[in-house]
């Protein structure tokens, strides 16, 4: 993020060691997350990473840089729809 609060200096990248870690750059926010999946806002839109045993490393919101541990199963990239769909699930959680 830049001195006016933009993340347009933000680049975007993706990096995954053999399906036990993965590293993410150009991160806005990191807007849910538990042990099965993590939902962020990154420089590209919304991403949606699944897997088992997830666990958050590092989530540096000044830098834009997350780390997260655990056995990834997959990492969706999602347009508006897909946002919905997964906020109105993670809002239905909450009410169970």
């Amino acid at each position: 993020m830049d001195k006016q609060g933009s993340y347009e200096s933000l680049t975007h990248a993706v990096s995954i060691n053999e399906r036990k870690s993965i590293i993410l750059t150009g991160v806005k926010r990191l807007d849910n997350f538990d042990s099965k999946e993590f939902f962020l806002d990154s420089v590209m839109g919304y991403i949606l990473i699944k897997g088992e045993n997830l666990e958050l490393i590092k989530l540096d919101t000044f830098q834009g840089t997350l780390s997260i541990k655990g056995k990834i199963s997959s990492l969706n990239y999602l347009d508006s729809e897909g946002k919905k769909s997964i906020k109105s699930g993670m809002i239905s959680k909450l009410f169970k």
